[in-house]
């Protein structure tokens, strides 16, 4: 009821501000003051603006929530009018989409998100720092048990998941450079390099996709090849017309005419339009977003299919059926359990996906079982590392609207027949080229690792900007992915990174510095 009010003239609070006015533009001494506007402003709990399509809708577009509007509004009409006009930006978007926030981020939680926003809007946002303030909003059934075990948790779209498991009585220490996180997470990745290790990421977001049209959908939507045998698991990006990676999701096959697609957490709501928006008047296809039904804990690690198999009957080896990239309903200790067998962590591994209320039942038998094989937990600062050591590229920091599979080295999961959305710009761009490439990096740094944003130089001249990075602790490499103009894409080639100021050696690779030909996944 107060949103078009204003508040009366407090000159009396900007004085000092006026004056040192004065001081920088004499002009001001003797301008008077005509009017006085005195009202609040608008802060969403992260700051950001709100500008893009509105959830569940169909060309609804927002452009509100702006904090420093005069800064702001030339960029937001740019930016908004070529999103309405072709479906794509030439900059990544993604934080500012009102998708980012769902049902969840409402009430108290955006009233006590957006004042600390206001009251520490100055205040540089640390690496790895995710404020008190507002919740938690979204947890799963092991919220409490993995808390008691020492979680250090971040929330991503709501959702509250451990960063890493802290000694009794350490809290983290936030900052640019190497954190008291750091020895802890090397124990947790050799864990799960050595051993098994588990984690909780219900965070998924997950779709069932049915009907007659389920797979001339997912065909015209999916870049790579959709799934023809019911089990088969493909990982695929989903294009814009302009061909950038506007999403990226596993299909699953569970039987003709049903699939099972899970995305990134952030994804839940942007995911879910872009797969319904996408279906043809008279299509006969149901998506349904089934994130919130199922718990989802990932087991990886060597040793992960004895745990396993302790608790099932179903057979769980290559010859019995159960290969990588492939997916079974199976009961695990009297729990039914959709099985994928995918790991973004580089091992032999499963995601178990089982209903919300069976997790934490899930949950206390695989670490009952894990005993014997030194199962660990681990956290999210874990898995980033373990994937940089695999050279797994991510959803929204490698793979943007900015650029195609092309400049990002993805040829391999866009099928050759074409037929899918943005088909016709990749093909274009493969037989013209691109100006740049995504490379695979090894930096010379001592206890600051490249996060991404930092520029790549040759000498003086910038070459391109990392997008991701961190330390491989099972590798003990510092590993960054960047963009890079053409001519430095060539494994051997160095340029120079600049971390924290200084400039750090890096060294493109050629591939994968952990099991390159995927051994381990398929073992």
């Amino acid at each position: 009821g107060f949103d078009m009010e204003l508040l009366s003239p407090a000159l009396e609070r900007l004085e000092t501000s006026l004056e040192h006015a004065a001081e920088r533009i004499p002009c001001w001494t003797n301008a008077g003051i005509k009017r006085v506007v005195n009202g609040p402003i608008t802060h969403t709990p992260d700051g950001g603006f709100l500008l893009g399509p509105a959830e569940g809708l169909r060309n609804y577009w927002l452009c509100c929530g702006a904090s420093i509007g005069i800064t702001q509004g030339p960029g937001c009409g740019k930016y908004l009018a070529q999103w309405m006009v072709h479906g794509q930006t030439e900059i990544n978007v993604r934080d500012m989409d009102p998708r980012r926030y769902g049902k969840w981020a409402s009430g108290d939680y955006t009233i006590a998100k957006s004042v600390d926003e206001y009251q520490q809007m100055y205040q540089p946002h640390l690496p790895g720092e995710y404020r008190d303030v507002g919740r938690p909003t979204r947890i799963t059934p092991l919220y409490e048990t993995l808390k008691n075990a020492g979680a250090v948790y971040g929330d991503t779209f709501g959702w509250e998941r451990a960063k890493w498991y802290a000694p009794a009585g350490v809290e983290e220490e936030y900052g640019f450079r190497r954190n008291n996180s750091f020895e802890v997470v090397g124990e947790e990745c050799r864990a799960v390099r050595e051993a098994v290790g588990l984690t909780d990421l219900t965070s998924f977001a997950k779709y069932e996709v049915t009907g007659t049209g389920a797979q001339a959908l997912l065909e015209r939507v999916c870049a790579n090849r959709v799934p023809a045998k019911d089990g088969s698991v493909v990982l695929s990006q989903m294009l814009t017309p302009l061909g950038g990676i506007e999403s990226e999701a596993t299909v699953t096959r569970v039987a003709e005419g049903h699939y099972y697609l899970l995305s990134g957490a952030v994804a839940e709501l942007h995911d879910f339009d872009w797969l319904v928006q996408h279906i043809e008047p008279g299509e006969d296809v149901i998506v349904r977003n089934v994130t919130d039904d199922y718990g989802v804990l990932v087991l990886s690690g060597p040793k992960s299919r004895k745990v396993l198999s302790s608790l099932t009957d179903a057979g769980l080896t290559n010859d019995e059926g159960f290969t990588w990239m492939s997916a079974q309903e199976i009961s695990v200790a009297d729990i039914t359990v959709r099985a994928l067998r995918v790991s973004y962590v580089g091992e032999l591994g499963w995601e178990l996906h089982c209903p919300m209320d069976r997790l934490a039942d899930l949950h206390d038998a695989l670490m009952q079982a894990g005993k014997a094989q030194g199962i660990r937990r681990f956290g999210t600062y874990a898995m980033n590392s373990l994937r940089l050591e695999k050279a797994y590229k991510g959803w929204g920091a490698e793979l943007t609207t900015e650029i195609s599979l092309v400049e990002a080295d993805m040829l391999r999961f866009a099928r050759k027949s074409g037929g899918y959305i943005g088909a016709d710009v990749v093909e274009r761009k493969k037989n013209e080229g691109v100006p740049i490439h995504l490379v695979y990096c090894e930096v010379d740094v001592d206890d600051a690792d490249p996060m991404g944003n930092e520029p790549v130089l040759d000498g003086d001249a910038i070459i391109g900007v990392t997008t991701s990075g961190g330390y491989g602790h099972t590798v003990q490499k510092s590993l960054a992915f960047a963009y890079v103009n053409s001519g430095y894409e060539f494994p051997g080639t160095t340029f120079d990174v600049r971390i924290l100021g200084q400039q750090r050696k890096a060294t493109v690779l050629s591939q994968a510095v952990w099991d390159p030909a995927n051994d381990r996944l398929k073992s």
